[in-house]
């Protein structure tokens, strides 16, 4: 079930992504009055189309991509035979330079406003929810995991400074742009002294989802009882919502995921949890029976999470702020990558990867966040200057405006074909590279 989720996830938010770009190009090609054929999203065989006017709309079968075929254009149809035939007005071939240069960066413009759009309504709608610096190191500081001890982090280290800052919200310890950054380090506060913990230029590659991030370093974060679910090891122990851990079992309590291991060490034995309850801390006692469960929904303490409020003006800033930071980061990402600091196989993904990030629950703030993200992420990738995207076909129509020679017909054909092979062998080296992350089959393999 969670892989349909999954599925139907990625589908749709590439259905919205790929139909708006490809839209971008056909508003623009008829508004200069280019013959637009066909408007497809997917790739054939075709589920369904209909034509209006002298453009046929088609929904098709692989949800990978999609595409406009505008009349007079040498694009991945690789249409040669129309080519051959004297130029029509309603051709693109007729247009000026500057006309079908704003029609190849019509789809990329779209994915530009679509992802600002969406972050700054995310921003508005459901602003940010923050753990605070000092609520942190007022509770202990944080948990280091294995990742975390791996580069010098120790429990009970309080995170001070990042790069040098002072900075309030906790979720700027895990930012995807400090990995990136040269020479990043966090300085810590362990014994009275002050510690500085360089973060390797490879660190990224270890955060391949959201698993490995709970690996890392986690705040210190008093588990609270939110809601009583069964009967059983909770309600004899007279837990109550509301109710603070302070220790189970004479261990303290850093981490739910760990209770449950806790409880099972005393299965057929008596228990106590120690628990903070409004001023007050009692202990409490009861038999472990077969339930290694207590029966009971943990979060944080009521108040420990900070919510802040937008206005649009806020919203607006910061939303378009958080947009174009993703193609910052994406520059990052590509600089490390040329530069052999991070592998290339650990550092792309493809539709699989993508589905993972999604999850395998719906929820509608995480979809609009990640479409978000991709829309950004396709408007880049897009303007990359490779024959076959749209960033090729900017490249020659620039050397044109520039230059004043038109490259050839048969060039364009050439460096189209080119590009073709180059993006659907990088495709298949994605989807496999996906295929070889997934757990059971890196165990199948011994990888």
């Amino acid at each position: 079930m969670e892989g349909l989720v999954m599925t139907a996830q990625i589908i749709l938010s590439l259905s919205i992504l790929v139909g708006l770009h490809e839209m971008g190009h056909l508003l623009a090609a008829k508004f200069f009055g280019m013959r637009v054929e066909q408007f497809s999203i997917g790739f054939p065989p075709k589920i369904f189309s209909f034509k209006y006017k002298e453009t046929e709309y088609a929904l098709s079968a692989i949800p990978l991509g999609g595409y406009v075929k505008i009349s007079g254009m040498i694009d991945e149809s690789m249409d040669t035979e129309a080519m051959k035939l004297p130029p029509q007005p309603h051709e693109f071939r007729s247009k000026p330079a500057w006309q079908r240069l704003i029609v190849m960066l019509g789809g990329i413009f779209v994915n530009v406003i679509l992802g600002i759009l969406i972050f700054i309504s995310l921003t508005f709608v459901f602003g940010d929810q923050i753990i605070s610096k000092d609520q942190v190191n007022a509770n202990g500081g944080i948990i280091a995991k294995d990742l975390g001890k791996e580069i010098g982090f120790e429990t009970g280290d309080k995170i001070v400074k990042i790069n040098g800052q002072e900075f309030e919200d906790f979720s700027k310890v895990m930012d995807t742009k400090l990995f990136l950054g040269k020479a990043s380090y966090y300085t810590v506060l362990r014994n009275g002294e002050e510690v500085k913990i360089p973060i390797p230029s490879d660190f990224i590659e270890n955060f391949s989802d959201e698993k490995a991030m709970g690996n890392f370093i986690i705040p210190k974060i008093p588990i609270s009882i939110v809601e009583m679910m069964q009967d059983g090891l909770g309600k004899r122990l007279g837990l109550q919502e509301g109710d603070i851990f302070v220790s189970l079992g004479g261990q303290e309590v850093l981490d739910g995921r760990d209770i449950r291991k806790i409880i099972a060490a005393y299965k057929g034995d008596t228990i106590t949890a120690s628990i903070r309850r409004n001023s007050e801390i009692l202990n409490l006692n009861a038999a472990v029976k077969q339930d290694t469960l207590l029966g009971v929904m943990l979060g944080m303490p009521e108040g420990f999470l900070t919510t802040v409020n937008y206005g649009i003006g806020q919203s607006t800033t910061l939303g378009t702020k958080r947009a174009f930071g993703v193609i910052f980061t994406q520059l990052q990402a590509f600089g490390k990558i040329f530069r052999g600091e991070l592998s290339v196989t650990k550092s792309l993904s493809g539709p699989i990867g993508i589905a993972q990030a999604y999850g395998g629950s719906w929820d509608w703030q995480r979809f609009w966040r990640l479409t978000g993200l991709l829309s950004m992420v396709l408007a880049f990738m897009n303007l990359l200057p490779i024959p076959a995207l749209d960033g090729g076909h900017v490249m020659f129509l620039s050397y044109e405006i520039i230059s004043g020679r038109k490259p050839s017909d048969k060039f364009l054909e050439n460096a189209q074909k080119v590009g073709m092979v180059f993006l659907l062998a990088l495709m298949a080296f994605i989807i496999f590279n996906d295929i070889f992350k997934i757990e059971f089959i890196k165990n199948l393999f011994g990888l």
